[in-house]
């Protein structure tokens, strides 16, 4: 809770510190900016394993994503001129002083924090397979957990178990409920298949002489989930497998970013999609926008524009030709508009359209995606968010390339994108994209 509050807590602050500095009173304009920050914040991020460069860096990175965005938005709005220029600069490098002073100060206040909360909570895990050891491993490389782990309850002979070091076996089901009244044992993780109900339930029952909490973790969540959460039906309660991210808040922020940032970007490079347009159509004969078909949210097919690059327009519908080096198709003033990206701005009319988002991932020619859906397992899982102009794989160096290995590593970095978002992410990746764009070596 602490640390969710930390980084909108400190922007805040310096931000009012800073008005009272210059302003000697915190004025309704920072106000209105305050709360602005603070939703755009909010949950801050977890840096208490982080070493202190991290933490420096990716506090750095964040602020700089931020406060570009915030600047853009008040010179396009005139609402910057609401602040004195002398506050904003201050402000600009006050914040994240205050946030890496913060998150420093809590790091070394957390051993006290945690020792107030009362002594660690001791727990046994009954079940010694993947996931119980998994879950063992994960509570005793955490700091500050307080959950003190006894050992592990099984059945089966340990010759026969694959017993990680540093956890003992202490016994068999039938002696958990009287071990966990003789120490004190306050929290027990049932990691048993989900196919040995009776066992369950009559370990259940034993139980039922303790004071101990009971949590299942069922061996279901040893598979790779998107989304994962619990949830209920009229009433009736499930489990998340696999879900869109997008939904309720989520997907309202997210449409909201996608329509304010592509309006912006759209206006301010108005300029160049003129330029471009002119060269395509002066250097060589053919439309200037080339429209493909892809696959869009939820595996429906869409029209992608794209500045028209090559003396080709195929629509990648039954067959598609990827581009290599040096190939023969690529125009002059395309091969430029390729290296650049310049041939993907377009892309922002399909963003306002709702078809696309700014951040997601990237969306191949139908002739790729029926390829590669029968040779990569979870491949169609990346449709369950409508596809971006640029994603989490490509600033992390899959951008081009097809082939199979290339095509996994993308896929993996798709599928962690929708395990793992946040409008933070979004953020981090539109700006590692324009250092991408600059520096790339793969693009052709």
């Amino acid at each position: 809770m602490i640390e969710s509050a930390i980084d909108p807590g400190m922007l805040v602050l310096s931000l009012w510190g800073v008005a009272m500095y210059f302003e000697k009173t915190v004025p309704p304009a920072y106000l209105i900016l305050s709360v602005i920050v603070f939703a755009m914040t909010f949950p801050g991020t977890t840096q208490l394993q982080s070493s202190f460069r991290k933490l420096v860096g990716q506090t750095i990175i964040n602020w700089i994503v931020i406060a570009a965005l915030l600047l853009a938005t008040g010179i396009v709005t005139r609402y910057i001129r609401e602040f004195s220029q002398s506050a904003i600069v201050a402000w600009l490098w006050v914040a994240p002083l205050a946030q890496i002073v913060a998150h420093r100060l809590l790091r070394l206040s957390a051993p006290v924090l945690v020792a107030l909360q009362g002594p660690p909570r001791r727990a046994i895990i009954v079940g010694m397979n993947n996931q119980g050891i998994a879950l063992a491993r994960r509570i005793r490389e955490t700091p500050f957990s307080r959950i003190e782990l006894a050992g592990f309850f099984d059945d089966r002979e340990l010759h026969r178990l694959n017993a990680p070091s540093g956890f003992p076996l202490i016994d068999k089901l039938h002696a958990l409920p009287q071990y966990a009244k003789e120490n004190n044992i306050q929290q027990i993780y049932l990691s048993l298949p989900m196919a040995s109900q009776p066992r369950i339930l009559q370990v259940l029952d034993d139980l039922k002489d303790t004071t101990a909490s009971i949590y299942f973790v069922p061996d279901m969540f040893v598979t790779d989930l998107i989304q994962g959460r619990s949830g209920a039906v009229c009433g009736m309660p499930v489990i998340a497998v696999c879900e869109t991210p997008f939904r309720g808040t989520n997907g309202a922020a997210k449409r909201l970013s996608d329509i304010v940032l592509s309006s912006l970007i759209l206006l301010l490079v108005s300029p160049v999609l003129l330029a471009v347009a002119i060269a395509i159509k002066l250097s060589s004969p053919g439309p200037v926008i080339f429209k493909q078909r892809r696959y869009g949210l939820d595996g429906k097919e869409i029209l992608v524009y794209k500045f028209r690059s090559m003396t080709v327009t195929e629509d990648g519908k039954s067959t598609y030709t990827q581009v290599t080096r040096n190939d023969a198709r690529v125009t002059r003033v395309g091969a430029f508009i390729r290296k650049t990206s310049l041939d993907e701005l377009p892309q922002f009319i399909n963003v306002l359209e709702g078809k696309m988002s700014i951040v997601g991932p990237r969306p191949h020619a139908i002739a790729v995606n029926e390829q590669y859906r029968k040779l990569i397992s979870g491949y169609m899982i990346r449709h369950k968010v409508k596809p971006g102009i640029t994603g989490w794989a490509q600033v992390n160096g899959y951008r081009g390339g097809d082939d199979l290995v290339h095509m996994r590593h993308r896929i993996e970095f798709d599928l962690d994108y929708l395990r793992n978002w946040t409008l933070r992410l979004d953020l981090y990746i539109i700006f590692r994209t324009i250092r991408v764009v600059f520096n790339d070596t793969k693009a052709f």
